[in-house]
């Protein structure tokens, strides 16, 4: 991931007032208001640069509407990103390195940091999740037991799905 596209994920989950910007209630701030704000923070970007590193992230991190940008997920800033509970697949899965696992088994998977858990829908990419932290393990949710059990689940507009968190009993391992 580019410098421009690492400083913007920061911005628009982490930090929107290091370079004095304010997130709507769903995430969304004005292009122009990002790019003025960028640019007084010494890091400028056209309008156009902004475009290519929306097109290019590879994990499609943020969402551009017309004038409007937010990221789509990952969040530590107060926002809702508006999203419909959905139900969802059967079966989710969620990356992590392998030195996590007897505190996850022990308390489940929560937030920490973000405001939701995040999921896969596939192992592949959980398991690229997973590598970010270490020698990654792949675990397996049971989301349509979730689901049935009253837990909410949303999918993000880059198709991350989230929610609040994940009991250690809807977890397991392998593939299936």
């Amino acid at each position: 991931m580019s410098n421009d596209s690492k400083f913007l994920a920061r911005v628009l989950r982490h930090a929107p007032d290091e370079i004095g910007l304010s997130l709507g209630e769903q995430g969304w701030v004005r292009v122009e208001e990002l790019l003025r704000a960028m640019k007084k923070a010494g890091r400028p970007l056209t309008r156009s640069q902004l475009e290519e590193i929306v097109a290019t992230n590879d994990k499609s991190r943020f969402t551009l509407r017309g004038e409007m940008i937010r990221a789509a997920q990952g969040h530590s800033v107060d926002v809702d990103l508006g999203l419909p509970a959905l139900e969802p697949p059967e079966t989710l899965y969620h990356g992590t390195a392998s030195r996590n696992l007897d505190a996850i088994f022990a308390t489940g998977l929560v937030s920490g940091r973000r405001r939701q858990v995040h999921l896969s829908p596939d192992p592949a990419t959980a398991s690229r999740v997973g590598e970010r932290h270490g020698k990654p393990t792949v675990l397996r949710v049971d989301a349509g037991r979730m689901h049935a059990d009253g837990y909410a689940f949303y999918r993000a507009d880059n198709g991350v799905w989230l929610t609040d968190e994940v009991p250690a009993s809807y977890l397991g391992f392998g593939m299936t």
